[in-house]
């Protein structure tokens, strides 16, 4: 039957530092395998020796969650190659390979765990690692591998398998199936058959000890059915499956313990290993208790370190097995993607229930698994897809009714529980008094179950009480209740707990209304409570934590306590020296949401208190703590307004500093719709950005308008010239003048000239008629819509045509400007406008809107009082079809 082989690391092409290729030799929860060096070259080897010449069967790997290599080989050899042996020439043979996953869909958080099945004989087995994966949590682009298993026979011993047995002989002539179903598990079964114990995962996620108590207790079983003990095989059975339990919880333990000790936090590894070695006291004690633990079963396999691997005999008698190292000698990295499940106790079996450090749990007993939907269970007790179930672990157990089932969780607790200490008789003589000694013996006891129990008897007992009952009655069971409340409140165990909130609950919203009882009682339930309850809130575990928040808030808007106005107080005084960050962050998470349940106006909180403790909880050095107190002051300053600045410094530049304080003040400024200094920086640089551009884009279209107009000039200096040309030809033909003595002073009258208005000068060169025009030209304006440079008598039909805005104008109809739209109505309606004479008679000025006799050849003294400027009287200028007004 194929089985696990054992198998030492011959050699490696390098790893990084504490992650050598031997830690792939050592199966269990905490180990951290092999990884390559950090930017190497690839590919990447390692050879591995088992421990004798084998068949292999099946290859296991479990790859890490992001150092993932992109395809693995396999090669395997009878013997060592040539470069480890000079003389001998065996070479390795190519079995094939696998590709592993990129592991993208999980987001790098899961493990694959890749099987193998092969058929190939040798003694070496070589791994080849390529390339790796790319993502982004690999920035050393390394490859890596947590663990390998090796499944097979060995090679020597197939020759043993076609020996038939006595007992094949029988089921041959009985005419029993060798593939019968029921086999499946037993050495009667399959020859192929690989049992779930040899599997990785079961390796991987079971404490090392237990697995080996497993291990052995199998073998049990199996000779149990050969010699047809079945009712020991089934009660070996059903230990097997308990024990699997056991051992995936400490593992868990073990992977939390690692944990803590990484992040330096001694106390918490402490506890959590006396919690292991309580809890694996426990349950050798129920192995022993149910005759199924002997002195060969207990022996602690981890009391000796790693020794190299041997060659051992027949794997059916002697299994090859690994010697591990001492816990403490072996501390590696938890480097695990899924954490462990955690089981619900319940009652059959062994009672392997975990303890609390300080003795203060008795553990219930584990029930066969039963079909219960997932959704039904509480958060804690869900199993989790990283755990893998093992074929043939089901446990088998007496069958059961719907109301066993019920009950299942509870049944642990059967029997009465153990009797009360002197120390508990001493301390709790007042409420044995009034409760009675049973009572408080189940609230006191180790057994969890029991404790809750007690305090949901008690419950049903102050919900019978008669409203006739006496006063002094009545507050001496509160008191006692109470006593056993504060130790409640204090249990860790999450069913416990909560039976405590729910009393608690029912005594000061029930109890105390039903019976009329004064406010005295409730102030002395509150205060006895509620420190404790404020020290829950930061409580290691989260669960238990935020269940402690919730139910402060909770109690806090109960009519009964909000008059008394007690529980705020106790929010908003200072934090201890010593308090846990758990324990600050809650207060301050508390007080923001009791002040937007509650306010200021009789809730026992005054702007002082919260001011003072908002401001020393900005100097915590929790960030989550500041930030909250930042919520806090905000919120404190739109309800109150510029009094809360007289708790806090100055807003200047220093001040401002401080990333805090600069968030606060930003914050004020936008409660009061101003824009904070961001802003404003933000609307400068956009409003210096808007006039860069637009005036980069006013100058580009200027520079295409003068462009324009120069082509303009060129054009009617060009037919200037053509006329002058001709003029001289004619008069050369009548006059016997020189013919350049005319010429040059013709052909050259319109330089320096501006065609619009007729000045010239001598600065109008190209550049100066640019300037020119864009600036001095009176024949020329700005339009106010597009920006675009036109000469003042096409203004009106620039608008009602060209500009950008055409659709927004429209004609008159008496004076023939452009008007706007939205005032045309009004316009015509008023009937103000001058109105316009046909182009024969006179010319139109669109800015001073006066009508003008047409312009001629030279300009009268009239039209150069309209224009605003004088020109020499009687000089030839080319006829100008447009007029300005002296104003403009």
């Amino acid at each position: 039957m194929p089985h696990k082989i054992g198998f030492v690391v011959v050699s490696s092409s390098g790893h990084e530092d504490g992650f050598s290729a031997r830690e792939l030799m050592i199966h269990a929860p905490t180990v951290s395998g092999w990884r390559s060096p950090r930017f190497c070259q690839f590919p990447q080897e390692i050879v591995l020796q088992m421990v004798e010449r084998c068949r292999i069967r099946k290859l296991q790997l479990l790859a890490h969650q992001y150092m993932i290599s992109s395809k693995i080989e396999f090669y395997i050899s009878e013997s060592l190659p040539e470069y480890f042996v000079p003389y001998q020439a065996e070479r390795f043979r190519r079995l094939g390979y696998v590709s592993l996953c990129d592991n993208e869909k999980t987001g790098c958080k899961a493990r694959e765990l890749k099987s193998v099945y092969v058929d190939a004989v040798g003694q070496f087995l070589k791994l080849i690692f390529h390339q790796n994966h790319v993502n982004k949590y690999n920035v050393y682009n390394q490859v890596a591998l947590v663990a390998i298993n090796i499944i097979g026979d060995p090679a020597d011993f197939s020759d043993d398998s076609n020996i038939t047995s006595r007992e094949k002989l029988i089921d041959h002539y009985l005419g029993h199936n060798t593939e019968d179903p029921a086999l499946e598990g037993s050495c009667a079964g399959k020859s192929d058959y690989i049992s779930p114990l040899d599997d990785l995962a079961f390796d991987m996620y079971q404490d090392p000890e237990v697995a080996q108590i497993i291990r052995k207790l199998d073998e049990r079983k199996r000779e149990a059915v050969q010699k047809e003990r079945y009712d020991y095989a089934k009660k070996l059975k059903q230990a097997i499956a308990d024990l699997q339990k056991v051992g995936e919880r400490l593992g868990r333990y073990e992977v939390e313990k690692r944990c803590a000790v990484e992040k330096e936090d001694y106390d918490l590894a402490k506890e959590k290993k006396q919690q292991m070695e309580q809890y694996r006291a426990k349950v050798y004690e129920q192995l022993e208790l149910h005759s199924l633990a002997d002195a060969e079963l207990m022996r602690r396999p981890f009391d000796s370190p790693l020794q190299p691997l041997v060659h051992s005999g027949s794997p059916r008698h002697q299994p090859a097995t690994l010697s591990l190292p001492q816990q403490e000698e072996r501390v590696t990295e938890n480097r695990f993607a899924d954490p462990f499940p955690q089981e619900k106790p319940s009652s059959h079996s062994l009672d392997i229930s975990p303890q609390h450090p300080t003795g203060d749990w008795a553990p219930p007993t584990i029930d066969p698994p039963r079909r219960t939907h997932l959704e039904s269970l509480p958060y804690d007790e869900r199993p989790l897809p990283a755990v893998r179930k093992q074929p043939g672990a089901a446990a088998v157990g007496p069958e059961k009714s719907d109301g066993d089932v019920s009950e299942g969780p509870r049944a642990g607790a059967a029997g009465d529980p153990e009797p009360l200490t002197e120390k508990a008789l001493r301390e709790a003589s007042s409420a044995i008094d009034v409760l009675g000694e049973a009572l408080v013996a189940g609230a006191y006891s180790k057994t969890w179950s029991h404790r809750e129990d007690a305090l949901l008897a008690l419950y049903k007992q102050l919900m019978e009480m008669p409203v006739g009952t006496p006063k002094e009655d009545l507050k001496s069971t509160l008191r006692a209740s109470v006593f056993l409340i504060r130790r409640a409140i204090r249990d860790i165990v999450t069913p416990v707990f909560q039976a405590s909130l729910k009393l608690l609950k029912m005594i000061i919203t029930q109890y105390i209304p039903k019976h009329k009882l004064s406010k005295l009682e409730t102030t002395h339930c509150v205060e006895r409570t509620i420190p404790i309850l404020l020290t829950r809130t930061g409580d290691s575990s989260a669960r238990l934590r935020v269940i402690a928040s919730n139910f402060v808030q909770e109690m806090a808007l109960f009519k009964e306590v909000k008059s008394l106005q007690i529980i705020p107080s106790y929010l908003v005084q200072p934090f201890k020296a010593k308090s846990s960050p758990h324990v600050a962050l809650s207060q301050v998470a508390l007080l923001a949401r009791l002040l937007r349940d509650l306010g200021l106006e009789c809730s026992g909180l005054t702007a002082d208190s919260v001011m003072k403790f908002s401001v020393s909880a900005l100097e915590h050095r929790v960030y989550e703590v500041r930030e909250t107190a930042v919520t806090i002051i905000l919120d404190m300053y739109k309800q109150h307004g510029a009094s809360v600045l007289e708790y806090l410094p100055p807003d200047d530049s220093t001040t401002r500093k401080n990333v805090l304080y600069k968030t606060i003040f930003e914050g004020f400024a936008k409660i009061d719709g101003r824009p904070t200094d961001a802003e404003i920086r933000a609307q400068k640089k956009a409003a210096t950005e808007e006039a860069e551009k637009r005036k980069k884009e006013e100058i580009k279209a200027l520079q295409g308008q003068l462009a324009a107009l120069r082509e303009m000039q060129a054009e009617v200096q060009e037919k200037e010239s053509d006329a002058v040309k001709a003029k001289n030809q004619d008069t050369q033909g009548r006059k016997a003048a020189p013919p350049d003595a005319a010429e040059i002073p013709d052909n050259h009258y319109l330089d320096n000239l501006c065609i619009f208005c007729g000045e010239r000068s001598d600065s109008f060169t190209e550049e100066g008629l640019d300037l020119h025009y864009w600036k001095q030209c009176l024949m020329l304006t700005r339009c106010d819509y597009c920006k675009q440079v036109v000469e003042i008598s096409s203004l009106t039909e620039h608008l009602l045509t060209e500009c950008d805005k055409k659709d927004g104008f429209g004609k008159c109809y008496r004076c023939s400007e452009a008007i706007l739209k939205e005032e045309l109505p009004r316009h015509i309606k008023m009937k103000d406008c001058n109105p316009a004479k046909s182009e024969k008679l006179a010319n139109r000025c669109p800015l001073c809107h006066e009508n003008f006799t047409p312009g001629e050849e030279t300009i009268s003294e009239q039209q150069r009082q309209h224009y605003g400027h004088e020109t020499t009287a009687g000089s030839p200028l080319p006829a100008l079809p447009v007029f300005t007004c002296a104003h403009w």
